[in-house]
């Protein structure tokens, strides 16, 4: 036997040989993801176990910043007007129809808000026109709604109410998918705040609504919104002013 056919058995047996350690590893390495996924997931796929978890996230809402046990004893005190149940739905009416108007691109869809909430709503759409994009929310639901802020500063009172939602969410840019999925759930947190109005005539067209409030009668400075009569001359505000809470943001966090 020549040198060179011994040369080429020597190479055929190590080939040999490291294919076999090759295949040992695989067969390892393959039964530790096997339990690995058996483990995590309950499937012997570590992909199907992914899509499992992805399937799962998608249909979790997302835990909203609830203190509403904090907050509405003091708004009811300060506004015993003030109606929590009705207040609520319409911050989640005002949140379905802002999206849905982004998703129209028609500002009309708007149920109600302020003008400062409107023009927010106008920007984002116009921004949408000129790069060409186009969102979608479908098969909106909400899961809940709490209060989540209470704030009271130079005059303006607000509520921010938080929301979970669900939808399918699709951003596309010329035809093309950039955010979001068809096919997907999407979950997400939405923040809608509301603000206390004394004269909405007043601050229909203003886009700052922190108004500095005066009595009518005397001119002195009120005690703070929501004040029923003026604590230097006694004159009742609540009948010569109109009470309101509108809209004044909506934001995704």
């Amino acid at each position: 036997m020549n040198s060179t056919l011994i040369g080429i058995i020597i190479i055929l047996v190590l080939l040999s040989g490291l294919v076999g350690i090759g295949y040992y590893a695989y067969r390892t390495v393959r039964k530790k993801v096997r339990d690995f996924s058996r483990m995590a997931f309950g499937t012997d796929s570590l992909a199907e176990g992914f899509g499992k978890v992805e399937a799962e996230y998608a249909a979790t809402p997302k835990s909203v910043s609830a203190a509403t046990g904090l907050y509405l004893p003091q708004i009811t005190r300060e506004f015993p007007e003030f109606h929590y149940d009705e207040m609520k739905k319409r911050a989640e009416n005002v949140l379905i129809s802002y999206l849905r108007s982004l998703g129209a691109s028609n500002e009309s869809l708007l149920t109600e808000g302020m003008e400062e909430l409107k023009e927010q709503l106008r920007m984002q759409i116009d921004m949408h026109r000129s790069q060409d994009i186009k969102v979608q929310y479908e098969q909106m639901k909400i899961h809940r709604t709490e209060i989540n802020q209470y704030r009271k500063q130079k005059g303006r009172c607000s509520i921010v109410f938080q929301s979970a939602i669900e939808y399918y969410y699709c951003k596309e840019k010329a035809g093309k998918v950039m955010d979001g999925s068809r096919s997907v759930k999407t979950q997400a947190k939405y923040n809608v705040e509301c603000v206390y109005i004394q004269d909405r005539d007043f601050v229909e067209n203003l886009q700052d609504a922190a108004l500095g409030v005066n009595c009518p009668n005397c001119g002195a400075p009120l005690s703070g919104v929501g004040a029923k009569v003026c604590a230097y001359c006694g004159t009742p505000i609540v009948e010569l002013n109109i009470r309101s809470w509108n809209f004044s943001d909506v934001k995704l966090v």
